[in-house]
C-alpha cells in the first residue's frame, strides 16, 4: 500500500525545482506518473547566471547546492536517482522499476546511461539557447565542439535504437529507464540535436512516451520556460 502523500499536518511533499533543470523534470515526471500531490518551488534561474542566487533551502539541503531537492515531512533528499528510488519504495503503486532484481539492475543502467553517458554529449550543445559569448574565438570553439557532439549523439541514438530492439519500453514496461532516457533525449531534441527520425524505432518510442499525460505536461512546461528564459536557438 502506498504511504499518504501528505504529512501529519496535511502538507504535501515539496519539490525544489528549476524551470530548465533536466533532473528536476525527471523527478516531476515520476511524481505525475505516480499521481502524487506535491508543491513545486521554482528556484531562481536565468540563462546568463544559471541558478544564482542559489536558494538557501537548497544550499542547506544539498552540499552541491543543486536542484532537485525533495522534502517529505522530516525527510529531505537530493539527487534525482535517490529521490526516484525513495518514491518507489514509499509509493510502490504504480511501479516504476521492474520487480526482478536483474531487470531492476538493467533499468538502473539505462537510467545511468541517460544521466551520465548520453547527457555528457547533450551538454555540449546546451550553449545553443544560452546568450552568445562576446568573444568570437569562444563562439567558434563552442560551435566546433557542438558539431563533434552532434556526431556523438547520433552514435548514441544508433546504440539506443539497437538496445530498444523494437520494444515498447527499455525495460519491459514503462519505468524509470524510460523517464530518464526520454528526458535527456528531449533536451537534445529541443536544442536541435540530430534528427531522431533517422532512427525510426527510437523515434516511435519517443513519440509514444510524449503521449503520456505526465510527460506531455512536463514537455509543455519546459517549452513555456524556454519562451521566458532562453535565447533563440543558434547553430
Amino acid at each position: 500500500m502506498a504511504l499518504p502523500t501528505t504529512d501529519s499536518e496535511g502538507n504535501a511533499m515539496r519539490l525544489y525545482s528549476g524551470p530548465l533543470s533536466l533532473f528536476s523534470r525527471k523527478v516531476e515526471i515520476a511524481l505525475y506518473e505516480k499521481g502524487l500531490d506535491f508543491e513545486r518551488v521554482e528556484v531562481a534561474f536565468t540563462q546568463s547566471e544559471g541558478y544564482r542566487p542559489k536558494a538557501p533551502e537548497v544550499i542547506a539541503a544539498n552540499p552541491k547546492g543543486q536542484v532537485p531537492v525533495l522534502v517529505d515531512g522530516d525527510l529531505t533528499l537530493f539527487d534525482s536517482t535517490v529521490i526516484l528510488e525513495y518514491l518507489e519504495e514509499a509509493h510502490p503503486v504504480p511501479p516504476l522499476y521492474p520487480s526482478d532484481p536483474a531487470e531492476k539492475a538493467r533499468c538502473r543502467l539505462v537510467e545511468l546511461d541517460a544521466d551520465e553517458i548520453l547527457l555528457a554529449d547533450v551538454r555540449r550543445i546546451m550553449y545553443r539557447n544560452e546568450p552568445p559569448p562576446a568573444d568570437a574565438g569562444l563562439r567558434k570553439t563552442r560551435e566546433e565542439d557542438g558539431r563533434r557532439a552532434m556526431a556523438a549523439i547520433g552514435d548514441h541514438y544508433r546504440r539506443l535504437e539497437n538496445r530498444l530492439g523494437g520494444k515498447d519500453h527499455f525495460c519491459g514496461t514503462f519505468s524509470v529507464a524510460d523517464i530518464a532516457m526520454f528526458t535527456t533525449i528531449h533536451y537534445a531534441v529541443r536544442l536541435n540535436g540530430p534528427d531522431l527520425d533517422r532512427f525510426p524505432g527510437l523515434a516511435a518510442w519517443y513519440r509514444r512516451m510524449g503521449e503520456r499525460s505526465g510527460i506531455a505536461r512536463v514537455v509543455e512546461e519546459i517549452a513555456e520556460a524556454d519562451r521566458r528564459l532562453s535565447w533563440p536557438l543558434s547553430a
